[in-house]
C-alpha cells in the first residue's frame, strides 16, 4: 500500500510539474524552450489575446470553444469555415488529455475555470497573493501575460514568471 501511495504522489507530482510548465505536450526539453505554436492560430486567435497553450483545454472544450465564436465571450470572432476547421484541427490535435468539464459535464470554455487553473493560481502560503488578480498590474486571471513573461510565445515555465 506505501509502494501504491508513493508511486501516485510521484505520478501527481509528475503531472503538476509538467502542466505548471505549460503542460507536457509543447516543451521539448528541461529548460522549457516551448515548441512552436501553429502560426494560424497565433495569428487569428492571438491578435485578440495570447494564444492560449491548447493542452490546457481538452477536446470537448475546444470543439465548444471554436463552435462558439460567433459569440466569443462577448464578442464575434466568427472565422471562415475552412479557417475555423483548420484551427480547431490543430486544437484537436494539440489538447490536453484531461476531461475539462463543470460538474455537469459540460465542457468548460474557459482555462481560468478549470481545476488545473484554479490550483496552480490558488492564493495562499504555496501559491498567489490574495488580490493578484484584482491588481492594476494583472486585471484578469486570463491576462497570463502580466506574470508570465514568455506567454506570447507560449512559454510558461517557472523561470519565466514574475508575479507584479
Amino acid at each position: 500500500m506505501k509502494a501504491a501511495t508513493a508511486l501516485l504522489a510521484l505520478s501527481l507530482a509528475a503531472v503538476a510539474s509538467a502542466m505548471a510548465s505549460g503542460g507536457g505536450q509543447r516543451d521539448d526539453d528541461e529548460r522549457g524552450r516551448a515548441a512552436a505554436l501553429d502560426p494560424t492560430y497565433v495569428e487569428e486567435c492571438g491578435a485578440c489575446h495570447v494564444a492560449y497553450p491548447p493542452e490546457l483545454l481538452s477536446r470537448d472544450s475546444w470543439t465548444a470553444v471554436v463552435g462558439q465564436l460567433g459569440r466569443h465571450f462577448g464578442v464575434d470572432a466568427s472565422l471562415d469555415t475552412a479557417l475555423a476547421a483548420e484551427i480547431n484541427a490543430y486544437l484537436q490535435a494539440q489538447a490536453g488529455v484531461y476531461a475539462t468539464d463543470d460538474s455537469e459535464g459540460q465542457p468548460l470554455l474557459r482555462i481560468t475555470e478549470t481545476d488545473w487553473f484554479r490550483h496552480a493560481h490558488r492564493p495562499g502560503e504555496d501559491g498567489l497573493y490574495r488580490g493578484v488578480f484584482d491588481s492594476e498590474a494583472v486585471r484578469s486571471p486570463s491576462n497570463c501575460g502580466a506574470c508570465h513573461l514568455g506567454a506570447a510565445r507560449g512559454r510558461y515555465g517557472e523561470d519565466e514568471i514574475r508575479i507584479p
